[in-house]
């Protein structure tokens, strides 16, 4: 069988690009970021493919994010007899690789780790510098002063954390951090 992995970093993403052309039985897609490595519909593939099936994803860095995460997935995947096809790199992995299969996909494998790398400290800079223009301010409050001041004295007076989180349309953690933020401002 020939099954589909696809993985976009953010719901918006479009997967279509991915393996358009290609004939697959089966596609499992995860809208996760690739440092994760919980990722539901892999873990399902993982549990789906059978000896003989072969796995194909668009370019190594949709498979993983990082080297180690790389091969320790392929490994898992041939292990169980599956063939793993790269379309980007023209690779194929069926688990009697030979040394130079091994060597381009540790190459390849840290030519992706790298660029991620890369892309992280150049948007790190871009950060950096919009901040120092003051362009960059950041996320805007869930909550204005006079809310945060309510849901201090509400909580303080005992009311439950859900219920407040519910009534301010925040998550019970955003509460717990504007509760924090009244303990560490100074008096």
């Amino acid at each position: 069988m020939r099954v589909g992995y696809i993985r976009v970093s953010t719901v918006d993403q479009n997967t279509v690009r991915q393996l358009d052309g290609i004939d697959v039985e089966r596609t499992f897609t995860d809208k996760a970021s690739g440092k994760d490595t919980a990722r539901p519909q892999l873990d399902e593939l993982i549990a789906f493919v059978r000896d003989g099936d072969t796995v194909i994803v668009h370019s190594m860095d949709r498979l993983a994010r990082n080297l180690d995460d790389l091969r320790r997935l392929v490994r898992t995947l041939t292990g169980k007899g599956v063939r793993v096809e790269f379309v980007k790199e023209s690779l194929t992995f069926t688990g009697e690789d030979s040394p130079m299969a091994n060597l381009l996909l540790s190459v390849m494998g840290a030519f992706a780790e790298f660029e991620r790398a890369l892309i992280l400290e150049r948007q790190r800079e871009g950060i950096a510098a919009a901040k120092t223009r003051g362009a960059y301010t950041g996320r805007k409050p869930a909550l204005t002063a006079e809310q945060a001041a309510q849901l201090r004295a509400r909580a303080a007076g005992g009311e439950p954390k859900a219920a407040l989180a519910k009534e301010f349309g925040v998550s019970r953690e955003t509460v717990y951090a504007y509760l924090r933020q009244q303990v560490s401002q100074p008096s």
